[in-house]
């Protein structure tokens, strides 16, 4: 099935079989290898793209449902002259990876929280909630949550300005 993927602003016209997962398309087609696979039930939220602004799990998601839709993965995170997101200097700071491997699904749904609502970091028990829909196996979460938090007040700064 012809589609045509719009992601991180690039349009990707892709000839796929319409049972084909997006986190699929995306690291085999797209050549975007940021977006990892680790369940591939939808439970371990390592897959986290947005999709129209959304946080899906592209494990779940067929690529065809995205034809003509803005798909953003954590390559896209960085603006355009390079410059990490404010997420991604708050993980480097608050040491918030370790091996890295579900730091792509958690920085896209913290994007996705942020961009939505940008108040959610001044609420812990809410910054609790969205990194309790990921899994990491290594930090033991409290540096992710200061990480959001961190980020949410960056990012509220530079709003102020």
């Amino acid at each position: 099935m012809k589609i045509t993927l719009t992601v991180n602003g690039d349009d990707y016209p892709l000839d796929v079989e319409p049972r084909r997962i997006l986190a699929d398309v995306l690291r085999e087609d797209c050549r975007l290898t940021g977006t990892h696979l680790g369940c591939e039930h939808g439970v371990c939220g390592a897959c986290t793209v947005l999709v129209d602004g959304q946080a899906v799990r592209s494990c779940l998601m067929l690529a065809v449902q995205c034809d003509g839709r803005s798909v953003r993965t954590v390559e896209g995170l960085a603006g355009p002259d390079g410059e990490p997101h404010p997420l991604q200097r708050a993980f480097s700071a608050e040491h918030a990876l370790q091996c890295g491997f579900c730091t792509p699904g958690f920085l896209m749904v913290a994007a996705g929280a942020l961009e939505a609502d940008p108040t959610i970091g001044d609420d812990p028990e809410r910054v609790h909630g969205l990194v309790e829909s990921n899994i990491c196996r290594c930090t033991g979460y409290e540096p992710i949550r200061r990480a959001i938090m961190r980020a949410a007040a960056e990012s509220a700064s530079l709003r102020r300005r």
